[in-house]
């Protein structure tokens, strides 16, 4: 791993958990537990879910106020695309589809916007260092 890797290890980004579950089984949830641990500024968004782990959950992406840099996904493709227009119109740096929650028409509109599409494990990434 050279600077640069070590580098961006250390920079902390706000990033809204798309799917986020109060279930602690959930990999959502267990990505916005870890997220904090990173000391990440964490938005979870659900419809129905009002707080997780004593967090506000927003019932969409379009309510949080604060820039976003990173979203990650934990939905299925029929249900981001339904909100797509939502989460391109934050314009976030970088979009993560968890497995299960790909959308190559998503994807593609988000590359054309010049956003960064990962298909790449949240957690997975957080405990790697590659987040």
């Amino acid at each position: 791993m050279g600077p640069a890797a070590a580098t961006t290890k250390e920079i902390i980004m706000n990033v809204a958990v798309i799917g986020a579950s109060d279930k602690p089984e959930r990999f959502s949830y267990q990505a916005l537990v870890l997220l904090n641990q990173k000391k990440h500024k964490v938005f979870p968004v659900h419809q129905r879910i009002k707080i997780i782990e004593g967090q506000e959950v927003y019932p969409s992406i379009k309510d949080i106020e604060e820039p976003i840099d990173t979203v990650s996904m934990y939905v299925a493709a029929d249900i981001s695309t339904i909100i797509a227009v939502d989460i391109l119109g934050v314009k976030p740096k970088r979009i993560i589809f968890n497995p299960g929650s790909e959308n190559p028409s998503l994807a593609q509109m988000a590359v054309a916007q010049g956003i960064i599409v990962v298909n790449d494990c949240t957690l997975v990434m957080l405990r790697a260092g590659q987040f």
